[in-house]
């Protein structure tokens, strides 16, 4: 009598290959270290994820992570799911109440984005905190990647890291080493505003060949003089579109001694590329380019 056959047992390396499709294999800590240098341990990949930056929202999106997400900051609007999510508060204030009833167990923080008792009312709860500090695209790369661990997407996030990196260094590839520009990136007008040269939209300004012309100071974002920043005579304003706007707030109009208003030469950019440290940026960073180099 012929035995009947039984279906054979999946291979230890093919169940293996499936556990490290979904990002992380069972039974195995979850560990990431932010950019505060905290060691962050978890017993498995976050399921409940509170963003405290638009951001950070998508970044856990890109990573693969948008369902894990049960809460997130004000003007976390990408992508359009990120909209429906429910708020726990902005910039200045958080619902702490909110997020303790949300029961998250990872919550995202941009460290320069939220102040020191803010961060302190978080720890009080005794949440697992992350805190982000994106310098540079490298760091935009580099988080999809921490985000891939603790999430458990680490497929998805790696080769959105790659992706990123591939299309920033294709950026700097082609715009890096034409004529220098000199260029005034505009944060506010009132007072006067800028970046200095320790900021993330300051490399895109050297990547795109152009010449930050206050890059030297001291601090993120350092307050000028009028006086200076006509002193300075960039060849281009940049900074971010407010409403239609296509000149730059401010006293411009009155500087006409600087080569940029003599020339008309402005490029205003839709805040949400530049100015948020995404996958994104790099997409901001092409329209400087183009901008820089109508310039030259």
């Amino acid at each position: 009598m012929t035995r009947p056959r039984l279906p054979r047992a999946p291979s230890l390396a093919l169940a293996l290959a499936a556990l490290a499709c979904a990002g992380t294999v069972a039974g195995q800590d979850v560990r990431a270290t932010d950019d505060r240098g905290h060691m962050l341990e978890l017993a498995q990949p976050a399921q409940r994820v509170v963003t405290l930056a638009p951001h950070l929202t998508e970044l856990v999106f890109a990573a693969g992570g948008g369902d894990r997400l049960v809460g997130v900051i004000r003007y976390s609007d990408y992508p359009e799911a990120a909209r429906a999510l429910p708020l726990v508060g902005d910039a200045f204030a958080l619902n702490l109440e909110r997020i303790t009833q949300l029961r998250p167990d990872l919550v995202l923080v941009w460290h320069s984005g939220l102040g020191e008792r803010q961060r302190e009312q978080l720890r009080a709860l005794k949440l697992p905190v992350y805190e982000s500090e994106i310098r540079r695209v490298e760091n935009i790369a580099a988080t999809l990647r921490s985000l891939g661990t603790l999430l458990g997407t680490s497929v998805k996030a790696n080769a959105a890291a790659t992706e990123l990196m591939q299309r920033w260094n294709a950026l700097q590839r082609r715009y890096s080493g034409r004529p220098p520009v000199r260029v005034f990136y505009q944060l506010w007008h009132q007072p006067l505003m800028t970046i200095s040269g320790e900021h993330l939209i300051a490399q895109a300004i050297t990547a795109c060949g152009g010449v930050n012309v206050f890059a030297g100071l001291s601090g993120l974002t350092p307050t000028v003089s009028w006086e200076a920043a006509a002193q300075a005579d960039p060849q281009l304003i940049a900074g971010a579109r407010v409403d239609e706007q296509t000149v730059p707030q401010g006293r411009w109009a009155e500087l006409t001694q600087v080569d940029a208003v003599k020339r008309q030469r402005y490029a205003l950019l839709p805040p949400e590329l530049l100015g948020r440290m995404g996958p994104r940026f790099v997409d901001g960073a092409r329209l400087l380019c183009e901008a820089i180099d109508r310039a030259r």
